[in-house]
């Protein structure tokens, strides 16, 4: 029998462009998996204007709307339960998670960092890479745990760092690269290949098909 498509809902606050590489791929089939909905902080995200496009059910849990950072994690908290989502993909999400948002989904959340981890984690990662005179940057797709841009790495792309480059020519760079290794990792957790030992993470190989 075959079973049911991953359930898949990506968290974003800006742009969206990695949202769209997960649309794009959940409809042309290179990953088993449907793409179940949208949660952003931020109401104007042109995120929310590529999911409309693909008819993706959008939940806004704006940030400003809310007294209190714990007021506002209980509602992210909410609208992420009721998703009923098997895999929570931050692309480009601005919010740190709290501790008890990732326990409450443990190996069900990834993220997108532009920078090879574990150097030059947080923001502004194409500059630090800039700063530190790196040859090669790239992206990486890892596990979130509370430690932020610490958890198990799934996947990473590398690019040249040329000579004239500055933080924004840099990032676009990382950014096509960012696409494809984003839904490298979104098809290797949908085909269940993803193994964690200790930090670690494994990809089981698929069997052959006869």
């Amino acid at each position: 029998m075959t079973s049911r498509p991953h359930r898949i809902v990506v968290l974003a606050s800006g742009r969206g462009s990695n949202f769209q590489a997960i649309i794009d791929a959940a409809a042309g089939g290179s990953i088993q998996a449907v793409c179940a909905g949208l949660i952003t902080d931020n109401p104007g995200a042109y995120a929310v204007t590529r999911a409309h496009d693909a008819g993706v059910p959008v939940t806004v849990v704006d940030y400003l709307a809310f007294s209190s950072r714990q007021d506002y994690e209980h509602a992210l908290l909410a609208a992420m339960e009721a998703s009923a989502s098997d895999l929570f993909v931050l692309a480009g999400y601005m919010r740190i998670l709290s501790a008890h948002v990732v326990a409450r989904f443990p190996d069900r959340i990834i993220n997108i960092h532009p920078a090879l981890l574990p150097s030059f984690p947080g923001l502004h990662a194409q500059q630090q890479a800039l700063d530190h005179g790196v040859k090669i940057a790239g992206c990486t797709v890892h596990f979130v745990t509370e430690e932020m841009d610490a958890g198990p790495i799934i996947a990473q792309r590398c690019v040249p760092v040329h000579e004239d480059d500055d933080s924004e020519s840099l990032a676009a760079r990382i950014l096509a690269f960012e696409h494809l290794c984003l839904v490298e990792a979104v098809r290797l957790f949908c085909e269940g290949r993803l193994k964690l030992e200790g930090r670690v993470v494994r990809t089981d190989i698929l069997p052959e098909q006869n």
